[in-house]
Formats: C-alpha cells, structure tokens, sequence
C-alpha cells in the first residue's frame, strides 16, 4: 500500500495529485479556450470547384493566389494580404503591389502585370464568409457574387 498505513503520508500524496490533476485540467481549458478563439477559421489550402484557381491562406495576414495555366503547364502565383474580421466575418483582399511586378518579371513578358492584376480582380474586394465543414463560400458585398472553394 500506499505510505505503509500511514494515513497522513497517504492524505498528503492524495492532496499533491489532486492538485495536480486540477493543475493540468485548468491549463488544458486555457489552451482549448485560448486556440478556439484565436485559430484562423480560413488558414490552409483551397480550390475553387472547377479548378480556376487556388488560395493558400496563411496566420500572418497573407496569401498566395494560384491561376494554372492549362497552355503551358505553367502557374501563375501572385502574393496577397488579406485582413479578417471575425465578428462581422468579413473577408478583405487586396494586393501586394510589389508582388504583381515580381510575377510579370518571373513570366518573362508571357504577362504583363495588367495582364496579372485583370486575372485577379475577381478576388481583390471584401467578402462575406461561411465555412461549412470543407467548404468556404466567399460571397462578394457590393453584387452578391459567390465563390465557392473546397478544402485541399
């Protein structure tokens, strides 16, 4: 047995675990609350439903849009910034300036950075949005125009 039959040696170590125990269950609820509240609901991979493009949405406020290029077997990934609200849940993209250059550089004059930004006007806006287990519909606020992605 536990401490020989010494009932004070066995009401101390009793004492020790279940304050341990208590310990550990109260920074596992601070660590769930605090990961719940916090975790980018649109971080991760996704496609649009024919394939047109990709959005690769990161924690730290940026993404990278993907147009394949059937022609070529080439892609065409462009740098973006998002900014998220999630009590209004809101969605904004816009676009990193530099980033639209860089690509048209990259293509070699394939495209031009018009070229690239037209590509990608559908998606630099403000939208509203809903995840739905796999699913992101992304709803455009000004015409109502909707996007729908799946989970990679």
């Amino acid at each position: 047995m536990i401490a020989k039959n010494d009932e004070v040696k066995r009401s101390k170590i009793w004492r020790i675990v279940t304050t341990v125990s208590t310990i550990v269950i109260i920074v596992g609820v601070i660590l769930l609350l605090a990961k719940l509240f916090t975790t980018n609901p649109l971080e991760g991979e996704w496609a649009d439903e024919d394939g047109s493009f990709y959005m690769s949405i990161m924690k730290n406020g940026s993404m990278v849009i993907s147009i394949p290029e059937a022609e070529d077997a080439l892609s065409v990934a462009v740098d973006m910034k998002y900014t998220l609200n999630k009590d209004e849940k809101t969605i904004t993209i816009t676009p990193d300036e530099a980033g639209f250059q860089k690509m048209a550089d990259k293509m070699g004059g394939q495209y031009t950075e018009e070229d690239i930004r037209q590509a990608l006007s559908t998606v630099i806006t403000t939208f509203d949005y809903s995840v739905d287990q796999e699913q992101l519909t992304l709803t455009e606020r000004e015409y109502g125009e909707q996007l729908i992605l799946i989970k990679e």
